[in-house]
């Protein structure tokens, strides 16, 4: 069985949650020396977080309520500060 790394995703509330992944992920994962388990977690969070609020955005019915394009927005400039790219650049899928 592989080797496992537990992170913890924490508010400034205080809540918190753990993740467990296997460490050969993280190792396949990691685009550069010395990225910690931390930061690819996050990319990856924020990939993903992305990915939803895009399609919630652009590919769903009707139109969307005024906080969740307000959301879209900041969430595409957090994108942008984070990866250095615009997220249409990043996935050659852009609107």
């Amino acid at each position: 069985m592989a080797e496992t790394v537990t992170l913890t995703i924490e508010s400034e509330d205080g809540d918190a949650d753990e993740l467990t992944v296997p460490e050969p992920l993280l190792g396949m994962l990691r685009e550069e020396e010395g990225e910690t388990a931390p930061e690819i977690i996050g990319d990856i969070a924020l990939f993903g977080l992305a990915q939803r609020i895009h399609g919630a955005i652009h590919h769903a019915e009707g139109q969307p309520p005024a906080e969740v394009e307000e959301a879209e927005a900041e969430t595409m400039e957090l994108f942008e500060e984070r990866f250095g790219a615009t997220f249409g650049e990043m996935t050659g899928h852009d609107h």
